[in-house]
């Protein structure tokens, strides 16, 4: 486990911040994202047992595992990325306004859509946003997986009609791939990822993001948590939630904290370096969402300026919180975790395993935690395999609980 506290850190969201993400993108994006059938606000759940055993006041639990039945948070950046593209492009070709994601999803635009190709690389579960993305608004989708992505994985983002290679390497070396066959071939690149020359669709990402951010702020009804911990990986979905807690409370914002895989940690190197870092080498970790060697450009511009603090872990914290969610502590509704959705809950179980740091986060008993649970059992076997039981065995005992106290915030 290694700490690094950001010097850069300060309190005033700048207009170079605003150029990434903004109050009326992000509000744009939610009146959009939330019209879309199947919408539904996201649980925040209350974690007493979890508080009591890491020693702090409260921890609240932003699950993400039934987001659009797709399995995390990720729907709602992929997805939105692809109606925004086809939107302006339709503009381009009819000479429309404006252009609904009803009127895309009606399929009123599929004469000029099927021919259309969006792609991108992933992980697991941003393909999975676009290709459902990209079956909902009419277009093609390819999908470019790395030699370490799960045969589930692959299985779940072919489910939405998208045409999936495999190759060697690692995440960025396919997110490089799929970026040149993309120009070979006309395609549009939907990456979650911002390098130089490319940051519109990757700033719609995070735009579409913000709605898990939004319905959190209005879910804790005015009660701020004194820390936000968020997993790290290219840095989009921590860009989104510090950004619109940061714009809105300025120098009352929490303490902003990154967790990251010791094997994957390109902010902390970043932040150490006070510079945009490239990792090279080995980033295999079982923490797959997060497996990234290289910062998001536009992401690193919001994380290097409000960031307090950046931890690594190694795997096996992750394993461990994902079994201790599943068991729900001391009367907790368990809940169902992916491997990337525990990094924050990680961080909480291995702060109070090692009391002495956790004054370098400032935990106390007086202490508010907010964590983003960023997907649920996104490889339904290897849930199994590390829990020893499947999300639905947990989900059972959860529904139990759950109707038996109130343990959710809507």
């Amino acid at each position: 486990m290694q700490w690094f506290q950001n010097p850069q850190a300060n309190s005033t969201y700048r207009t170079a911040h605003r150029a990434v993400l903004n109050e009326q993108e992000a509000q744009a994006a939610f009146q959009e994202i939330s019209s879309w059938p199947g919408y539904a606000q996201t649980p925040l759940l209350n974690l007493p047992g979890l508080a009591a055993k890491v020693g702090v006041a409260s921890v609240q639990y932003k699950d993400e595992g039934g987001r659009f039945r797709l399995g995390s948070f990720k729907a709602l950046g992929g997805a939105y990325a692809v109606y925004q593209h086809l939107a302006q492009k339709i503009a381009q070709h009819a000479g429309a306004a404006e252009i609904t994601s009803a009127e895309l999803a009606s399929g009123k635009w599929r004469d000029l859509t099927k021919d259309w190709a969006v792609c991108c690389a992933t992980d697991g579960n941003h393909g999975r946003s676009v290709a459902w993305g990209a079956q909902m608004f009419g277009c093609r989708c390819v999908i470019y997986l790395h030699e370490n992505v799960s045969p589930g994985r692959e299985a779940a983002i072919a489910h939405y009609g998208a045409e999936t290679h495999r190759m060697s390497g690692n995440y960025d070396d396919s997110v490089r791939q799929a970026a040149e066959n993309a120009e070979q071939n006309g395609w549009t690149v939907i990456s979650d990822t911002s390098y130089e020359g490319y940051t519109d669709i990757p700033r719609d990402v995070m735009h579409g993001y913000t709605v898990m951010v939004e319905e959190s702020v209005r879910q804790l009804d005015g009660t701020l948590p004194t820390h936000i911990l968020v997993q790290g990986g290219v840095g989009g979905v921590a860009a989104a939630v510090f950004a619109r807690f940061w714009w809105e409370f300025g120098g009352q914002r929490p303490n902003f904290v990154i967790v990251e895989p010791e094997q994957a940690a390109c902010l902390y190197e970043s932040a150490r370096a006070g510079k945009w870092v490239q990792l090279t080498g080995n980033l295999d970790t079982v923490m797959a969402g997060l497996s990234c060697g290289e910062p998001s450009l536009l992401a690193w511009e919001i994380l290097k300026d409000c960031v307090d603090g950046f931890l690594t872990l190694p795997d096996s914290a992750a394993l461990d919180a994902m079994r201790v969610l599943a068991a729900g502590v001391n009367g907790d509704v368990p809940v169902v975790a992916g491997e990337s959705a525990v990094p924050g809950v990680s961080a909480l179980l291995e702060m109070a395993a090692h009391p002495d740091c956790a004054p370098a986060l400032g935990l106390n008993a007086d202490s508010r935690i907010l964590v983003f649970g960023t997907e649920g059992d996104s490889d339904p076997e290897l849930y199994r395999e590390i829990v020893g039981r499947t999300a639905d065995e947990v989900r059972q005992v959860s529904l139990r609980r759950f109707e038996s106290a109130e343990s959710w915030s809507e």
